[in-house]
């Protein structure tokens, strides 16, 4: 990735990853990016660095545009190894008694990272700093989605520095919303469904503040994925929508099986949802992978869960993914079980106990059948079905 001109004197200086495939138990199919971004003026900044390994691809980018020697001050939005993992090396090439700006919380996760003696400049929201013609404000984001996060703004060009929030794990030459289209979505959509769907209420929080404050954006810079300039709004706008949980008239089967009799079940009890005009998806999860669960999950009027019973447990897939979606704190759903077993069937109590603790409406005690579904299991699975399609269709 080569450095890319996003505003007059305002330049994306990150790197590609093409092959990074999990991040931290996120599926990153389409690799992803650490963007960082360099401001000339007659100060010099840069905003955010780069993963450890891709240090020397940052420091050649910023070389093609100025000397990283005349960069006067590092902003560190975020301390996460992926954007801070590159700061030893820029600070070293940069001069270690560069102000390094970040928030005090920031300050404390730095120097617990990199016991360097640097010139920390600890900011709050408002706080600002003069580049000469442009001037930098900080906004602080505590828990979007660590203690220290913060955004930095570009007042005079209504460019938002938005570290984690508004970002998408994709890789690719397109630098852009325009150049990518409608696609880019989707994957804005995992990100946010894995990655900060627990913070909902701080984000609408955060939404209801810039609007306040009267802040005008024309393009948003995240440190992962594509930058925001055609329509800015509109993530905005998908943001206030997930952030608020609205479900639609959508459920999602989410199951895994042994000898194919929950399996079975799954299909039957989709078959009775459909049946009453709502959209469903069975899930098989060992054959999808947990974040891209969780994005069909975020928007879900109600999630149906099945496990055969293993050593009077709960299948292990399964366990994985009810710890997984419990993380993220999933609200305004229906919730219902159902599950095969042979000898005991603790499954299907199992699961109802994790979908209360997580305050899904649970609204049937669920279905749980010895070994092979017979007709009558097949039929009590399908009537499950018809009354979660209703109590869908009762919401919408």
């Amino acid at each position: 990735m080569r450095p890319v001109k996003i505003a007059n004197g305002v330049y994306d200086v990150g790197v590609i990853d093409w092959n990074i495939r999990d991040f931290h138990g996120y599926s990153t199919y389409r690799g992803t990016t650490y963007n960082a971004f360099l401001i000339v003026d007659e100060k010099i900044a840069l905003i955010d660095t780069v993963k450890k390994n891709f240090s020397d691809q940052l420091i050649e980018n910023i070389s093609k545009i100025v000397d990283p020697k005349k960069i006067d001050y590092v902003i560190s939005n975020h301390t996460e190894m992926d954007h801070s993992g590159g700061l030893p090396r820029i600070m070293h090439r940069v001069g270690e008694d560069k102000p390094l700006y970040c928030s005090k919380m920031g300050a404390k996760n730095l120097a617990r990272h990199f016991p360097r003696k640097w010139n920390y400049h600890a900011v709050g929201s408002g706080e600002e700093l003069s580049l000469g013609n442009r001037t930098l404000t900080f906004l602080e984001t505590r828990m979007l989605h660590w203690p220290d996060s913060m955004f930095t703004y570009l007042k005079e060009d209504k460019i938002l520095f938005s570290s984690d929030g508004f970002g998408q794990h994709y890789a690719g030459h397109e630098n852009f919303d325009d150049e990518v289209g409608d696609e880019i979505m989707q994957h804005a959509k995992k990100y946010y469904a894995n990655i900060l769907l627990l913070y909902s209420p701080l984000i609408l929080k955060l939404i209801d503040t810039v609007t306040e404050l009267g802040i005008e954006i024309d393009m948003i810079c995240p440190d992962h994925g594509i930058i925001w300039r055609k329509d800015p709004g509109k993530i905005i706008s998908a943001y206030a929508r997930w952030a608020k949980q609205a479900p639609k008239k959508k459920a999602v089967i989410i199951y895994d099986t042994m000898w194919h009799s929950t399996e079975t079940m799954a299909d039957e009890i989709a078959a009775g949802i459909a049946d009453e005009g709502v959209s469903v998806r069975p899930i098989h999860i060992r054959s999808s992978h947990r974040s891209e669960i969780m994005t069909e999950v975020l928007d879900a009027a109600a999630v149906i869960v099945g496990s055969p019973t293993l050593n009077n447990q709960l299948f292990p897939t399964v366990s994985d993914f009810l710890t997984y979606m419990k993380g993220l704190k999933p609200i305004n759903k229906i919730g219902a079980a159902f599950g095969s077993y042979g000898w005991s069937g603790e499954g299907v109590k199992m699961i109802n106990s994790a979908l209360e603790d997580m305050k899904f409406d649970i609204i049937d005690p669920g279905v749980r059948l010895q070994y092979v579904p017979d007709k009558d299991g097949l039929n009590a699975c399908f009537e499950l079905g018809k009354k979660i399609g209703k109590a869908i269709a009762d919401q919408a």
